[in-house]
């Protein structure tokens, strides 16, 4: 893969080498994110953070990584912001802004909305999340996450048994690790879902045709034993058609620590890629897993900042 200038889109870009590089190089930058040491490599160039759907880890990690390189940030946020909602389409947006910015993140709500954008933008775009399709960042910072975590433990990622839990069907991080964890050996998936909220045939069957074992279950309790990660997702209400319908699976599946301590190994490993929900009706990683050793999704938010450099390091060469 030649990052220079490239968008990022897909994790279907990248194959393991491409992997391997981009966390090689996001391993280089912790003295920077740690505040150990300065660069302004990226001194007078501009980011624009473009976020037309709600965004706090995205959003803030990818312009804490620019800064961190040296650079500025400007950000459009909600659509109601912009000239989107005077009726100006992707194409005059993309070919307006990219001349005001080095390389633009963009979440939107809509599928292929950023593949259109990026058709007509003069700048390297990062898909930062359209709609339930995919989430590239996510799921390179998820599989880095993964890989640390793993190493701590003497256990690389081949082989890796992990637990799916939640929205898989709406999940958009999950689409994309998947895709991702398929490049590696002989893995064991369990996917723990609502069957209304399944993986669709389409993922599951590109998991068992790069030769992984799959296993479906609506039970939480059976489908996270024996897991080296357990992966758990919110219920994405914001792709429902009403909160009504999304309502009916809040808090189907709630992880804590008793259930953990009692059909978790000792060192699984859990996480999930935020915002969890903590509200009452839905609560699906409980509060008192907070001072689980095991509990990764704290680290997991740290290493998307050093993943979201590394990918402006390789796309600006």
């Amino acid at each position: 893969m030649n990052f220079v200038g490239s968008h990022i889109l897909s994790v279907s870009q990248f194959d393991r080498q491409a992997i391997e590089k981009v966390f090689e190089v996001a391993d280089k930058m912790g003295p920077f994110a740690n505040r150990q040491r300065v660069t302004r490599v990226l001194e007078g160039a501009i980011l624009g953070n473009m976020f037309f759907e709600p965004s706090t880890r995205t959003r803030v990690s990818f312009g804490c990584a620019w800064n961190l390189l040296g650079g500025e940030v400007r950000e459009t946020t909600e659509i109601k912001t912009s000239a989107l909602a005077k009726g100006e389409s992707f194409y005059d947006t993309a070919r307006v802004l990219s001349g005001y910015s080095d390389m633009i993140v963009m979440r939107h709500q809509l599928e292929g909305s950023v593949d259109e954008f990026a058709a007509a933008s003069r700048v390297p775009v990062i898909n930062g999340g359209d709609g339930s399709n995919e989430h590239p960042s996510q799921a390179l910072l998820d599989l880095y996450t993964i890989r640390k975590e793993m190493a701590d433990r003497g256990k690389g990622i081949d082989e890796l048994r992990i637990a799916l839990v939640g929205d898989l069907r709406y999940g958009r991080a999950v689409h994309s690790l998947c895709k991702l964890l398929s490049l590696y050996n002989k893995l064991h998936f369990t996917l723990v879902s609502p069957p209304e909220l399944a993986l669709s045939d389409e993922y599951i069957e590109g998991i068992r045709e790069a030769g992984h074992e799959v296993n479906l279950s609506d039970q939480l309790q059976s489908g996270i034993q024996h897991a080296d990660i357990v992966y758990v997702t919110r219920t994405q209400e914001e792709r429902f058609p009403t909160p009504e319908d999304a309502d009916k699976y809040k808090g189907l599946f709630r992880l804590n620590q008793s259930i953990y301590t009692e059909y978790c190994e000792p060192t699984t490993v859990i996480m999930h890629p935020m915002p969890r929900d903590s509200r009452e009706d839905a609560n699906e990683l409980d509060n008192d897993m907070n001072e689980n050793p095991n509990l990764a999704i704290f680290r997991q938010t740290d290493n998307g900042v050093l993943v979201r450099m590394a990918l402006f390091a390789l796309i600006l060469d």
